[in-house]
């Protein structure tokens, strides 16, 4: 605490406060990343199923999810916080706090994140996918043996991607008043004309997308053939 005291003498008088909004901040992260990694990882595979010469080529379906992505990409996460707020209050009960950031947090990560995976999957050689179905490979068998296994490295890196990026919209959040960081940062920072606050929290999410980084190369690393 004397190192605190003596580098952030703005930030002492405020220090459980600024670890409850790490903590508001790491829970917005978790929540919200584990939702979209399962939402964007299950729109991207369909984004692959359905598309042309794809394994259950069907245009119509893959028309309307595409436009359903590319509608919430083009929105910046600032005003989707705003044109989400009657939707997030009335199925989470509140548009504030942390409770009321989860909704945008997912709506804004995983519409990027189904077309990353979409791309990882894309990569893969279609000749094995062709051997796999004159095996007698099914649709779930394609998935999950041949474009599933064959990309994790590629899923890991764009999961990484994702997992940084989303820390930046956690922060976005934040300073429009889901808590967090980003929320201790303009009022307590800004706010109160204190420098060394803002450099406490940069520090902290900088921490924090380094070790994301490190973890995402490291796995990519160990799994690549």
């Amino acid at each position: 605490m004397t190192f605190i005291q003596t580098c952030f003498p703005n930030l002492y008088p405020y220090w459980f406060k600024f670890l409850k909004n790490c903590a508001a901040t790491f829970q917005m992260f978790a929540i919200s990343g584990s939702v979209s990694f399962v939402l964007g990882l299950l729109f991207g595979v369909l984004l692959i199923v359905f598309k042309k010469d794809g394994i259950r080529e069907n245009k119509i379906i893959y028309t309307v999810i595409s436009i359903v992505i590319n509608l919430f990409r083009s929105i910046p996460f600032v005003i989707l916080l705003v044109f989400l707020i009657p939707f997030t209050r009335s199925f989470m009960g509140t548009a504030i706090g942390v409770k009321g950031a989860i909704i945008p947090l997912v709506f804004g990560t995983v519409p990027f994140f189904s077309r990353q995976v979409e791309t990882a999957l894309e990569n893969v050689d279609p000749g094995k996918a062709e051997a796999a179905r004159s095996m007698g490979s099914g649709t779930m068998g394609l998935i999950f043996r041949v474009y599933l296994h064959e990309s994790v490295p590629e899923l890991i890196r764009v999961t990484t991607i994702t997992a940084i990026s989303l820390v930046g919209l956690t922060t976005m959040a934040g300073a429009v008043g889901a808590g967090g960081l980003g929320d201790f940062a303009i009022n307590y920072g800004q706010g109160l004309n204190h420098s060394d606050i803002i450099y406490a929290c940069i520090i902290v999410l900088l921490l924090f997308i380094c070790l994301l980084q490190f973890i995402g190369s490291f796995l990519a690393k160990r799994t690549t053939k």
